[in-house]
């Protein structure tokens, strides 16, 4: 990789600090310089802490000499601007619910502080992260750095960015139906929405949908990340303990010889003729690494009104006065909270129900396989701007319905990653990679082997 500190990965800047080849203050104020040339063009932070970070980069620099440092110590990072932070604006891609000083930090936060990181920022997200594009009314919307006019998608929008353009390693994203998923598959990174309640969240989790995960340009890098940020918080009674081994050191465990189910609609999705080809192709390889894959006709139904009705609650919940400031909101937002009000107890009680049945359901059906494959998403970067693609192969959907490869997982809770696997007309695709409850180590391990036989592009910034 380039020598310049933002291109760097977590594991070299690492292993440069403790050769005393480079010094943390230094890496940042590359870092630093790189956000300043460049994020007037993508957009990437809406608060860059030059401050906070040269403070935690002389920290780290210290405690690498005594040898006191946490995992990550004086490894760049940010974090997605809907993660409240003490001392930091949390804007929320909102002018109406713009928080100036957090009263305390989420877990997320405290847990990245103590790794000893480097905090560059907070990133660009779509108005409480409501939607898969960046547009928001805070900052405005941050471009794909693969083609200027196309979306980065969303809601991680400005994590993914910084992580194709060089702004440190490590980012942290959220996915409530596909938010760290859908930038990465657009913006060409790796992106891995953990098992729920790996990574514990701020006391509302909006019906469980929301994961928080890493964001990178490497699948180690992104294991790096989960470590720190994995874990048991009080504040969250859902949240689990951090697995044995750590999951960086499960990447150097081999993989045996898997299993692997290749799903190319999951029984309901439509998918662009280039995107669908592609990815066939990206899981026929896993053959070619040794393992075992097998087309199913998983037959599911599409269960986007499940997540549909949960997540018009989620909104309707986080953002009861938007109807109070239609001026100021996004119109997008505004209709969903519109929808959520018309809505009564039951249809989430319904929703609710038929979400424990698509668990059992997609477990019976994968019976017998270590892990599913899958588009990342049916189509390429829509035009920025856009909501949502006008159309998926000629069909029509609703809000986040065109997510149709993420959401049913945000319902089920199991890991899933996306890893770059190519470009269809110059724009990237990701292949999804789908394990077990619990069982991140598994899709981690198969992504890096994909990624070691399929090193990733970085686009030309």
């Amino acid at each position: 990789m380039p020598d310049e500190a933002g291109f760097l990965s977590a594991a070299a800047l690492a292993d440069s600090y403790r050769r005393g080849e480079r010094r943390a203050v230094e890496v940042t104020r590359e870092v630093l310089d790189r956000i300043d040339r460049l994020d007037g063009d993508v957009n990437a932070f809406v608060t860059v802490t030059p401050e906070r970070a040269l403070e935690d980069a002389e920290r780290a620099d210290r405690q690498l000499r005594e040898g006191t440092g946490g995992p990550l110590c004086g490894v760049p990072y940010t974090l997605k601007d809907l993660v409240p932070t003490r001392g930091i604006p949390t804007g929320y891609g909102s002018r109406v619910w713009r928080d100036p000083d957090p009263a305390e930090d989420a877990p997320v936060a405290e847990r990245l502080a103590a790794s000893g990181g480097v905090l560059l920022g907070k990133t660009t997200v779509p108005e409480h992260g409501f939607k898969g594009d960046s547009g928001n009314p805070l900052n405005g919307p941050c471009a794909n750095p693969w083609r200027a006019g196309r979306t980065p998608g969303g809601s991680s929008s400005g994590a993914a960015v910084a992580a194709a353009v060089g702004y440190g390693p490590l980012h942290q994203g959220s996915d409530g139906a596909g938010s760290i998923r859908i930038p990465s598959s657009f913006c060409g990174v790796f992106g891995h929405k953990p098992s729920f309640g790996l990574v514990a969240h701020p006391p509302s989790s909006g019906f469980a949908l929301s994961h928080l995960g890493p964001i990178a340009r490497t699948v180690r890098d992104a294991a790096l990340l989960l470590d720190a940020m994995a874990g048991f918080d009080p504040r969250d009674r859902l949240s689990v303990p951090s697995p044995e081994p750590s999951f960086a050191v499960a990447l150097e465990i081999p993989l045996p010889r898997l299993r692997l189910a290749f799903s190319p609609d999951l029984g309901y999705a439509a998918v662009e003729p280039g995107v669908a080809a592609l990815v066939a192709d990206a899981a026929r390889h896993f053959s070619e690494l040794g393992h075992d894959v097998e087309e199913v006709d998983l037959a599911l139904e599409d269960p986007w009104w499940i997540e549909r009705e949960l997540w018009l609650s989620m909104f309707a919940a986080s953002s009861p006065d938007a109807l109070d400031h239609r001026a100021e909101v996004s119109p997008g937002l505004v209709r969903l909270v519109e929808q959520a009000q018309e809505r009564g107890s039951q249809a989430v009680g319904e929703a609710l129900d038929a979400r424990a049945g698509l668990l059992l359901q997609i477990e019976r059906r994968l019976a017998g396989y270590d892990l599913l494959l899958c588009p990342s998403l049916p189509c390429t970067a829509f035009p920025l701007g856009d909501d949502q693609p006008a159309t998926v192969a000629g069909r029509a959907y609703d809000d986040l319905g065109w997510t149709q490869f993420c959401y049913p997982f945000n319902l089920t809770g199991q890991p899933a990653c996306s890893v770059p696997c190519g470009f269809v007309d110059g724009l990237p695709v990701g292949l999804q990679i789908v394990g077990r409850r619990l069982q991140d180590a598994v899709v981690l391990r198969a992504a890096a082997a994909y990624e070691a036989a399929h090193p990733f592009r970085l686009p030309p910034v």
